[in-house]
């Protein structure tokens, strides 16, 4: 922790961030901010990533922790995959991997840091820990693309929408179901390369959490 010209400078790690966004925009700001992941970064700045097992850094001195844990097994939308009857032997490896992803959560519930934000879509967390302080869209924040995020907060206010914007339309299913069009795009792609970019923080979110927390 330092001063800048006049501006606190803060240690900030991003947790579970390959991608660098939350990391650019507090960089951009002036702030000491790492990406950390298992998985080399893609966001142009291997000079503030540190690729190793995040855990290992939690009981460090930073002024924010901004965690993204992997939401494979937490999110709603895999409920389905964890009916046994169905599924038989993988719905219960499914439900040990969700155990395991609750566990890692936990690690940033309980890291020892004055202000914490964790992110991750609507999912078990919300009955598994609590429901979370707010839920936000990227539409609020500049970028006319819906995907419900939820942040539970740990000496953090809640972020205050910056840009609201209209939307695009949802591509709708002869079933009547509906889904994100930018959503439905990454389909086709390689599931590594989707789940990449279906994980990616919006950058309005990205500028507002660095614009208001930092």
């Amino acid at each position: 922790m330092s001063f800048s010209k006049g501006v606190y400078q803060m240690k900030v790690l991003i947790a579970c961030e390959e991608s660098q966004r939350v990391c650019i925009s507090f960089r951009e700001r002036g702030h000491e901010a790492y990406s950390c992941d298992l998985q080399s970064c893609s966001g142009g700045h291997p000079e503030w990533h540190i690729q190793k097992d995040v855990t290992s850094l939690l009981n460090e001195n930073w002024d924010i922790i901004i965690a993204h844990p992997p939401c494979t097994y937490l999110t709603v939308a895999c409920n389905r995959s964890f009916d046994t009857g169905k599924y038989g032997k993988q719905a219960w490896e499914r439900m040990r991997l969700r155990n395991e992803s609750i566990a890692f959560f936990y690690k940033f519930v309980t890291a020892n840091c004055k202000k914490i934000a964790i992110e991750n879509p609507v999912g078990i967390m919300s009955t598994a820990f609590r429901k979370p302080d707010q839920i936000v869209q990227p539409y609020q924040f500049g970028d006319p693309y819906e995907k419900r995020t939820c942040f539970w907060l740990k000496g953090l206010p809640k972020l205050i929408p910056t840009k609201i914007v209209e939307p695009e339309p949802r591509r709708i299913f002869a079933s009547s179901n509906s889904m994100p069009e930018w959503y439905c795009k990454l389909v086709n792609l390689p599931q590594d390369i989707r789940s990449k970019e279906r994980s990616k923080t919006f950058w309005g979110i990205a500028r507002a959490m660095a614009e208001q927390w930092g």
